[in-house]
């Protein structure tokens, strides 16, 4: 029997109401088995994160301070999720149980996972599907580490011979019970990883966005959807902040060769998009699959006579960076030239240790620093086939009035990225928008 494991977010399960749409999206097709749920989200603009206010008790009780009536907004949010579904189940032991942790040596970790726990016990008994706690799946070494070695036997084993089941997403465990989370929005790493084990044939990732788009669409109202996106391609536009699932879920997916389907749980008939690792040859493969860019580059350059002939000089500049706990971006060069792009927060630490010792090392005649610098990524498989993709690029953002401050391009031709003024990167991206859409 085909195996689709889905991964419900926080905006999906955030009420009653949205409960009863996961119900009906799960009981449409019977091979959706398993079932990675979120803590309940935001029901309105102006709702806070049942996650959210698990940190706020976690905080206060750190304090000393009076954590029980952010506890009982949590308890009253369970309750009337319990109520409105019409089920009985009773969560008085499990909050009771949240209430002494508090009261004694609260963990941060233990206290955020808490929300995907309740939930997922919630939805299992609404569903009448099996309940499965992912501290006896998702293993952490006692330093905090993933193991995934560990996780994936584990979760195999213990997920062999179970029919239908739900697991919290976000958090597991040691091996002596002690709980860990995933950095935010970590659930659609547990999905990820429960769809490894069982061996699914699709990962199906539930959100409140019809998947994923070509372009932010606060800059670009109405962009067009992107169908398919390959692993590669989503990593390049994840980076630039373009993504609507946790960059850490791709990886155990794709070494199972697993699809992702991004849905939307308020537009179930959307067919959203689809991560994969080729895109079918029945589609059509565009020129440019998405462009994405990011602020708050700086560029540090440095200029010396026949730094071309002078063996290691890049390899001793990128020492200076690695030794001042700074990882670079990019690295344009030139034969007496030599950039550096790297996060403009992480260099102002730096920033003084870092030139001194470039100075001193390298001795340079000529070493400055330019900010304001945005990145621009312009991601695509089909840019490989297509002749003039860069002339484009370039000519169409000249014409925009738009100065292009770097470019680098990867050795697999999968993106080019442009360096601009911060100023210019939203009309830089809808100039570019506009060429390929």
């Amino acid at each position: 029997m085909e195996t689709i494991t889905v991964k419900f977010g926080g905006s999906s399960l955030a009420d009653a109401r949205q409960f009863r749409k996961v119900a009906d999206i799960i009981h449409a097709d019977a091979r959706r088995r398993f079932v990675v749920a979120s803590a309940p989200g935001k029901r309105s603009s102006g709702d806070t994160k049942v996650t959210d206010l698990l940190y706020r008790c976690y905080d206060a009780a750190s304090r000393g301070g009076d954590w029980h009536s952010v506890l009982d907004q949590i308890r009253q949010r369970f309750a009337d999720i319990i109520q409105d579904l019409g089920i009985d189940f009773p969560l008085d032991k499990e909050l009771d149980a949240i209430a002494a942790h508090l009261s004694t040596e609260p963990r941060p970790d233990y206290k955020a996972s808490r929300g995907e726990y309740l939930n997922s016990r919630i939805l299992a008994a609404y569903l009448g599907f099996e309940f499965i706690d992912a501290a006896t799946l998702i293993r952490f070494a006692s330093d905090g580490t993933f193991d995934d070695d560990a996780t994936n036997a584990l979760a195999s084993e213990a997920l062999k011979g179970v029919e239908r089941a739900v697991i919290p997403g976000f958090y597991g465990a040691t091996a002596d019970g002690v709980v860990y989370t995933f950095s935010r929005g970590g659930s659609d790493v547990t999905g990820s990883l429960v769809a490894r084990a069982v061996k699914a044939d699709v990962y199906e990732n539930w959100t409140d966005v019809s998947g994923m788009l070509f372009t932010d669409p606060h800059i670009v109202p109405d962009p067009r959807p992107i169908e398919y996106i390959t692993y590669r391609e989503l990593r390049e536009l994840a980076y630039m902040g373009a993504s609507v699932l946790h960059e850490d879920a791709v990886f155990p997916v794709r070494k199972a060769n697993i699809p992702i389907n991004i849905r939307n749980t308020n537009r179930p008939e959307d067919e959203g998009t689809w991560i994969v690792g080729a895109v079918p040859t029945d589609r059509r493969i565009p020129t440019v699959t998405g462009v994405a860019g990011k602020r708050g580059f700086c560029s540090i350059n440095i200029e010396k006579s026949s730094m071309n002939g002078e063996i290691g000089f890049g390899a001793k500049l990128l020492e200076v960076f690695a030794e001042c706990g700074i990882s670079f971006e990019h690295c344009p060069t030139g034969i007496d030239t030599m950039s550096v792009i790297v996060a403009s927060s992480a260099f102002a630490e730096k920033k003084d240790e870092v030139m001194e010792k470039i100075l001193t090392r390298l001795h340079p005649e000529y070493l400055s620093v330019e900010y304001g610098m945005a990145l621009i990524a312009v991601v695509g498989h089909g840019m490989v086939a297509a002749r003039g993709v860069a002339a484009r690029i370039f000519r169409t953002v000249a014409d925009a009035g738009i100065n292009i401050r770097m470019i680098d391009q990867g050795s697999s031709e999968l993106n080019i990225i442009l360096g601009v003024d911060e100023a210019d990167l939203e009309e830089a991206i809808r100039s570019i928008y506009r060429e390929f859409r």
